[in-house]
């Protein structure tokens, strides 16, 4: 059977033993990447770069371990739809070439089993059921999320460390991939009005959509700002020099017209 809506439960019957464990994985993640802060950062770290390196360090841990389990179970988790209980997610028709098994095969965290982390996105399925199965939209903005913004989120660790100023342009760049992964995400469900998304809860709209997901909207808005204000600091020192170079050579070509071999040059000229 095809998964269909129905009436959410309440809060508290939502916390089961798989919820807390996907919940204080989340935790885990975070505390690794304040962990390595305390490694890798020097002590006069500025207090925003810090945040921003334990921020891009939970990011690609969270990118990796986490959506690339996703992508992962996308991928290689199949099972026959007669093993899966209760609702399901169906593949798209002719996924990875399979046509002919489309209705009969399903993929995704929904086929992973007793795999924890398949267990974690069936937990978060329950907010957006996209997340059970293979959903094409959903599926491309993850394997690339994975491998760019995965990657660009350790360039800008290995950055902030060593203090490298192109650090703000990265930061620029993964920022904005993340804000318009996102939009990708959602905007199709906001424009079929949610028929995806479980919003009659509290725990799955505003834990797991709206606080979740709204991390990674108001954090990079954050770096894009750090970003642009660094690099228009150094747009204006760059002018600030400029003047000083302009005014200086305007003093010396002062100076030189004014010395007396060169005034009785010009004299003699006229």
């Amino acid at each position: 059977m095809a998964v269909t809506a129905a009436s959410s439960p309440g809060v508290l019957d939502l916390i089961d033993r798989t919820t807390i464990i996907s919940l204080f994985s989340t935790l885990a993640i975070l505390f690794a990447a304040l962990a390595l802060s305390k490694i890798v950062l020097a002590p006069n770290t500025a207090s925003r770069m810090r945040f921003l390196f334990v921020w891009h360090a939970f990011d690609f841990l969270i990118h990796f371990i986490l959506e690339g389990s996703f992508v992962y179970h996308c991928l290689f988790s199949s099972t026959d739809v007669r093993h899966v209980s209760g609702d399901y997610w169906p593949n798209p028709v002719g996924y990875l070439g399979r046509a002919a098994a489309s209705k009969k095969i399903v993929n995704g965290a929904q086929a992973g089993g007793a795999n924890p982390l398949a267990q974690l996105w069936m937990v978060y399925s329950k907010a957006d059921r996209r997340w059970a199965g293979v959903d094409l939209g959903v599926l491309s903005i993850e394997i690339i999320t994975v491998l760019f913004a995965g990657l660009m989120a350790v360039w800008v660790c290995v950055d902030i460390a060593r203090k490298k100023e192109r650090v703000y342009v990265s930061m620029i760049v993964l920022a904005t991939a993340e804000i318009y992964g996102g939009y990708m995400t959602f905007m199709p469900e906001w424009l079929s009005g949610s028929a995806n998304l479980d919003t009659s809860n509290f725990m799955y709209k505003w834990i797991f959509l709206a606080f979740f997901n709204g991390l990674w909207v108001v954090i990079p808005i954050y770096a894009i700002y750090v970003g642009s204000m660094e690099i228009l600091d150094a747009f204006k020192v760059r002018t600030k020099v400029r003047a000083k170079l302009l005014e200086k050579e305007r003093v010396q070509e002062k100076e030189y017209r004014e010395k007396p071999e060169v005034k009785k040059r010009s004299s003699r000229s006229s």
